[in-house]
């Protein structure tokens, strides 16, 4: 069975562009909200090299149906190479939420 609802996690290097990019989304309708943290530090291993940085983590909150719109999306504003993108389902909540997510992701 597939989930209606997901949360999608991606990261960037900046304030600026998790806010063009959360913009971008929820204009067009692709996510009901997107949630905008404060820096977090990343430590992970990139072309052979140990890196840390800091970066801007949003949470994305959409119905399962827009996600290849969004995968798009975000692979074409985003500025890495390879960007996190990780959905996750969501199973259980306010039913009154996931009723909000359904109509302001609606055309």
């Amino acid at each position: 069975m597939q989930t209606e609802f997901l949360l999608v996690i991606t990261t960037c290097p900046s304030e600026e562009q998790a806010k063009t990019l959360a913009h971008a989304l929820v204009s067009n309708k692709l996510a009901a909200c997107v949630q905008i943290s404060q820096g977090v530090t990343s430590v992970y291993e990139w072309q052979g090299s140990l890196c840390e940085e800091q970066e801007f983590t949003l949470q994305i909150k959409c119905l399962a149906q827009h996600y290849d719109a969004i995968e798009l999306t975000l692979s074409k504003l985003h500025s890495y190479d390879v960007p996190e993108l990780i959905a996750i389902p969501i199973t259980q909540g306010l039913p009154a939420y996931f009723d909000w997510i359904k109509e302001t992701t609606q055309p």
